[in-house]
């Protein structure tokens, strides 16, 4: 029996006699395909940014594109918290999953609202698989 035959066969042998190591390296690998997609649109310059904006009575995500949180060495998520502080009102997309016009799911842009600087509120980075579509491009 040829070597890659051989060493098939041993593979296959052993996810039948441990079906749930099986499995734990499908999801494993799924983990890293998303992971993969998360720092994929994670790391696009420009573009919109994803918040979560948590208050008492409930939560939204956001979008504010990159160029108006600037550049630094802060994390995003501190930016935006200062730029909603100097501000505020400060305008922003509201963003939710929805199917584009291929079917595909993406995060879109809903509807432009201002957000209060407001004690109560908690500012939460936000990372999703999808593709974020900017407000001009989901018309």
């Amino acid at each position: 029996m040829p070597p890659i035959q051989r060493t098939a066969a041993m593979f296959s042998q052993f996810f039948r006699r441990h079906a749930a190591a099986g499995l734990y390296l499908a999801s494993f690998v799924a983990a890293l395909l998303s992971a993969a997609s998360l720092v994929a649109n994670a790391q696009e310059p420009g573009g919109m940014r994803l918040f979560k904006v948590v208050s008492p009575r409930d939560d939204i995500v956001v979008g504010i594109e990159a160029v108006q949180l600037g550049s630094g060495s802060t994390p995003e998520v501190q930016r935006f918290a200062a730029l909603l502080q100097d501000k505020s009102p400060l305008t922003v997309w509201q963003y939710a999953s929805r199917k584009d016009e291929t079917g595909a799911l993406v995060q879109a842009p809903l509807r432009q609202l201002a957000l209060f600087k407001n004690e109560l509120l908690r500012v939460e980075p936000y990372s999703t698989p999808l593709a974020i579509k900017t407000p001009g491009a989901a018309k």
